[in-house]
């Protein structure tokens, strides 16, 4: 387990056990994972998506309480997962962290309470699974445009020039964030009521 830029998120590289037959991995210890987090975590609840390629589902949160944890693995083909810390007073405000999540590797990330997620489809028929910390409450969830231009996500880089994005039109219509802060939708940092420190200046390079 390696620890990123955001705080409180947990990239998870598994061990394999390979031999004529296949593969073996561990895909999650929760002892493991509490012991690096400091927070327990026991699944609620298992969704599954599956994404043509191109596609791109994010940023989604959910409000804090009741707040969710995530863990997020490709169990078919592969996405660029991205992370965003948008817990007002986090040191670390506007800072999007991404990962290369495939079904071969089996790598997760470990997404706290209070960070907005999303994915892009780098291949047709990819299936994401997130095993969460608590069950879904209708109108709780918190969407954030994943193309706002004060974030600045670099979610083609390196990608082939053919990639079309595809977005939900409740995507394509969600709030920037500087929207969702007057709206008062974005969680505080570990129960700060600071305001939000200026989004990061972005070189162009991925998070």
């Amino acid at each position: 387990m390696t620890r990123g830029r955001v705080p409180g998120v947990v990239v998870l590289e598994p061990h394999h056990l390979t031999d004529e037959r296949g593969v073996f991995y561990e895909g999650v210890r929760t002892d493991a994972l509490t012991a690096v987090t400091g927070r327990p975590f026991a699944p609620r609840q298992v969704n599954y998506s599956v994404s043509r390629r191109g596609t791109l589902r994010g940023l989604h949160g959910v409000r804090v309480p009741p707040g969710q944890a995530k863990l997020v693995t490709c169990v078919r083909g592969s996405v660029r997962d991205v992370v965003v810390d948008l817990r007002l007073g986090s040191p670390e405000f506007g800072t999007y962290e991404t990962t290369a999540l495939d079904a071969e590797s089996g790598r997760a990330v470990y997404v706290p309470e209070g960070v907005v997620h999303g994915f892009l489809a780098l291949t047709d028929d990819a299936c994401v699974s997130y095993l969460l910390s608590t069950p879904h409450v209708p109108g709780t969830q918190i969407d954030i445009d994943p193309l706002d231009p004060d974030l600045a996500i670099a979610w083609t880089a390196g990608a082939p020039a053919d990639l079309e994005l595809l977005l939900s039109a409740k995507d394509r219509a969600a709030p920037g964030v500087r929207e969702a802060e007057a709206a008062g939708l974005l969680p505080y940092w570990r129960g700060s009521r600071h305001p939000a420190a200026p989004l990061p200046q972005r070189s162009g390079a991925s998070g």
